[in-house]
């Protein structure tokens, strides 16, 4: 079963010649690290102790989160929707490129 990213994929265990497994290892490692500095610096690096570098079977690189506590999810989830929002004001105040250009000069 796969979804339409590969995420779902079997992860690798029997490794293929030709598959460039190191590489999206590599890159789920820096992505993982990153993810696990944001948890630190929030205290939250104890809720997600699962929190591995993995590739499947495709080479495709995964982060894989672990088994996490409902409150874990619930808190990453809302920091997700913090940042978010905290981004949508500076979104709307920098015009669209068109709108910049739709004007003629006078």
């Amino acid at each position: 079963m796969t979804d339409r990213r590969g995420v779902v994929a079997k992860r690798a265990e029997n490794l293929m010649p030709g598959v460039p497994y190191v590489r999206g290892w590599a890159q789920a490692r820096r992505s993982a690290d990153t993810l696990a500095a944001q948890l630190t610096a929030l205290g939250l690096e104890s809720d997600f102790p699962g929190l591995t570098a993995d590739v499947n079977v495709s080479g495709d690189g995964l982060v894989r989160l672990g088994i996490v506590r409902p409150e874990a999810a619930l808190i990453l989830a809302e920091l997700i929707a913090s940042g978010l929002a905290a981004e949508m004001p500076m979104q709307t105040e920098t015009p669209p490129q068109e709108a910049r250009h739709a004007c003629p000069n006078p």
